[in-house]
C-alpha cells in the first residue's frame, strides 16, 4: 500500500493522466510486492468492464450529445426564461433553472455546464452582469446533473455498490432540486445588490410561456421515458439509456429538424471518444480497487474508524470530509471506484442505508467538480466564459457554501434522500 500511495501521488504531481496513474501504480505494486503474474491486470480490466449495466454509459453520453446538437438545450433555456425571466437577476435564475431541466436529460455535469455557458454567457456580457460570478454559478448548477436523474455517476456508483439504480435515481430528486433552489436564492441575493443592470427583466406573458413550453415539451419526454420505464419495470437502466438516445435522435431529426443525418458520424465519434475515456478509467481503477481489497484496506480503515467512534454521524462526517478532499484532486469516476469499495462495507456494518450513503457520495462528487484544482465543471465554465480558473474561483464561495449546506442537510436528514424510493416501494 505504501508503494501504491507513493506512486499514485508522484504520478499525479507529474501531471500524468489519471487513467495511467491508476494503472501504473497498481502494476508497480503488483510487480514489486507479489508473485501474481502481470497477466492478471488485463483480466481485472476486462472484469471491471464486463457489466451489462455499464453499457448504459455510451448510450447516455450519446443522448447528451444529441440533446445539444438537436436544439433541445436551447428550447429548455427558452422555457426557463419564460418562467422566471421577470425576476431580479433573471439571467442567473434562468441558468439555474435550465441546469435542472438539462440535468433530467443528459446526466453529464460537464455537458450541461458547457451547454448553459454557451447559451447564457453572451447574454451575461451583453447586460453587464458579473461574468465571473455567472461562470461560478453555472459551474455549480451544471454539476447538479450528477444528482438529478438520470446520472452517469449514479450508474457507476450503483454498479460498484450493488444497489438499485432506480432507487438511487429517485434519491437524488429532492436533494438535487434543493441545490438548484439554494443556488437561485444566492443568485437573487447577488443580483439584488449588483446594480441596475440586474433589474432589466422581461415581462411575464402567458403567450410566451405557452409557446416555449410547447416547444420544450418533446424534450421533457426524455426524463419521463427514462424514469417511468425503469420504475415501471418496462426496461432495465441499460435499455432505458438506449431508448433515451433513440428518442433524442427522433426529436432532433423529426420534431425540431435541426439534426441532419450528415452530422451523425461526427456525433457518434464524439460519443465514442467520451465513452472510451470513461471506460478506460473504470477498467484501470478496477485493478487498483482489487489490489486495495486484497491488502485488506477496508478492514484496516474500518477498524480505525471504529476506534475513533462507532457513531453513524461521525462516520458520515469522516466520509464527507474524505470525499471532499479527494474530489479536489481526482476525477469523479476514479474517486468512486477507489474509495467506495473501501467505505461501503463499513457503512453497511454500522447500519447506514446504502441508498442514503450513495447519495451523499454523489453530492460530494458534484462538489468535487467545481472545487479547484481539478474541478471539471469549473474548467468548462471558465473556458467558455473566456476567464481564468483563478478569476472564477474567487466568486465560488457563496454558491459552494449553499451546496455544502444541502450536503450537510441530507447527511443529518436521511429522509430527504430516502422518501421517494420508499414511496416507490424500492426500499423498505
Amino acid at each position: 500500500m505504501a508503494i501504491i500511495a507513493i506512486a499514485f501521488v508522484a504520478l499525479l504531481a507529474l501531471g500524468v493522466p489519471v487513467v495511467f496513474v491508476l494503472g501504473m501504480s497498481a502494476v508497480l505494486a503488483l510487480v514489486t510486492t507479489t508473485h501474481v503474474p502481470v497477466a492478471i491486470v488485463s483480466q481485472r480490466v476486462f472484469a471491471g468492464l464486463n457489466s451489462f449495466t455499464l453499457m448504459s454509459i455510451p448510450f447516455f453520453v450519446f443522448a447528451g450529445v444529441i440533446m445539444d446538437a438537436g436544439g433541445i438545450s436551447r428550447r429548455i433555456v427558452d422555457f426557463a426564461s419564460a418562467i422566471i425571466g421577470w425576476m431580479v437577476g433573471s439571467l442567473l435564475q434562468v441558468s439555474c433553472l435550465a441546469a435542472a431541466g438539462l440535468a433530467a436529460i443528459s446526466g453529464s455535469g460537464s455537458a450541461d455546464t458547457a451547454a448553459i455557458s454557451a447559451i447564457m454567457q453572451p447574454q451575461l456580457r451583453r447586460r453587464n452582469y458579473d461574468v465571473d460570478f455567472g461562470a461560478a454559478l453555472i459551474a455549480c448548477a451544471g454539476s447538479i446533473a450528477q444528482v438529478i436523474p438520470p446520472s452517469l455517476t449514479m450508474v457507476i456508483l450503483a454498479v460498484v455498490s450493488n444497489v438499485s439504480i432506480g432507487a438511487l435515481f429517485l434519491s437524488g430528486v429532492i436533494p438535487g432540486l434543493l441545490c438548484i433552489l439554494v443556488l437561485m436564492v444566492i443568485a437573487w441575493l447577488h443580483a439584488r445588490k449588483g446594480g441596475p443592470q440586474y433589474r432589466e427583466s422581461e415581462a411575464f406573458t402567458f403567450s410566451r410561456l405557452l409557446r416555449t413550453g410547447w416547444a420544450a415539451l418533446p424534450a421533457a419526454g426524455m426524463p419521463v421515458l427514462i424514469l417511468g420505464g425503469i420504475l415501471g419495470g418496462v426496461f432495465t437502466p441499460t435499455e432505458a439509456a438506449a431508448v433515451s438516445g433513440f428518442y433524442g435522435l427522433l426529436v432532433g431529426m423529426l420534431v425540431y429538424r435541426e439534426l441532419k443525418p450528415a452530422a451523425l458520424p461526427d456525433l457518434i465519434l464524439k460519443t465514442a471518444s467520451l465513452s472510451a475515456a470513461v471506460m478506460l478509467i473504470i477498467g484501470t481503477a478496477s485493478v487498483f480497487a482489487w489490489l486495495i481489497a486484497n491488502a485488506n484496506v477496508p478492514q484496516i480503515i474500518g477498524a480505525w474508524i471504529r476506534d475513533v467512534s462507532s457513531s453513524q454521524v461521525v462516520f458520515l462526517l469522516i466520509a464527507n470530509a474524505l470525499f471532499l478532499v479527494i474530489g479536489m484532486f481526482l476525477e469523479t469516476i476514479a474517486a468512486i471506484l477507489i474509495v467506495v469499495p473501501v467505505l461501503t462495507p463499513i457503512a453497511h456494518d454500522i447500519g447506514i442505508d446504502p441508498i442514503h450513503f450513495g447519495l451523499l457520495i454523489i453530492l460530494n462528487c458534484a462538489l468535487g467538480t467545481v472545487t479547484p484544482p481539478y474541478g471539471v465543471s469549473l474548467f468548462v465554465a471558465s473556458s467558455v466564459a473566456g476567464r481564468s480558473v483563478i478569476q472564477v474561483s474567487r466568486r465560488l464561495a457563496f454558491p459552494l457554501i449553499g451546496m455544502f449546506a444541502i450536503l450537510m442537510l441530507v447527511t443529518f436528514v436521511p429522509d430527504l434522500s430516502l422518501f421517494l424510493p420508499r414511496m416507490a416501494g424500492l426500499i423498505d
